[in-house]
């Protein structure tokens, strides 16, 4: 009799940086993936993303359908508040992409996660943030191991850009015809990216 695997909170970002995260995963753990993303303030672009992690998950539940020992990846959709994002960003409104602005998401996010993952009932919780190059793994792995210390959780703290798991995520995005955005979806970033 095999033991039963962990079960897994994940942060998800986007439907494209979730696509190598839960392929890695999915030997070891169940999965519940947590769409969580208040920094997106444009409501279009948040269904736009919404929708396309739902159709990842759809079509990889496919794939994966009927092996052993291997359950499909549900979904929770956290509440959509970017009120909640300007909040914690006041202040910070024209610190550079990576900077404190930044550190104040990372920490909303995952502190949210957390809170979800013990009140569902889940130990452990992660996130996929830390597969895009442009994310600091190093700070969130620092942020989500102290969150986690704190309320009595485990954090799972893995740079999933190892491995080459950013260009698996570009790769699955492709064969899966998944929208891939350019930008991590606040104002401030898209602001920045653009020159306006």
């Amino acid at each position: 009799m095999t033991a039963e695997k962990p079960n897994l909170l994940l942060h998800s970002c986007c439907g494209p940086c979730s696509t190598a995260v839960i392929e890695r995963l999915i030997p070891d753990y169940n999965i519940t993936v947590f769409f969580y993303n208040p920094n997106i303030d444009e409501r279009e672009e948040y269904l736009r993303r919404k929708e396309t992690q739902l159709q990842f998950l759809e079509a990889y539940n496919a794939t994966i359908s009927g092996q052993e020992g291997i359950k499909p990846v549900t979904m929770i959709e956290g509440d959509y508040e970017p009120e909640a994002f300007y909040r914690v960003a006041e202040g910070l409104e024209d610190q550079p992409e990576g900077g404190a602005r930044c550190t104040k998401c990372f920490q909303l996010r995952l502190e949210t996660t957390a809170r979800v993952a013990r009140e569902r009932g889940f130990s452990l919780f992660g996130t996929t943030l830390t597969v895009s190059p442009h994310k600091n793994y190093p700070l969130i792995s620092k942020i989500g191991t102290q969150i986690a210390a704190d309320l009595g959780l485990e954090f799972l703290d893995l740079d999933f850009k190892k491995k080459a798991g950013y260009q698996r995520s570009v790769t699955l995005s492709k064969e899966y015809g998944l929208y891939r955005q350019r930008f991590c979806g606040c104002s401030f970033a898209r602001r920045l990216q653009e020159g306006v």
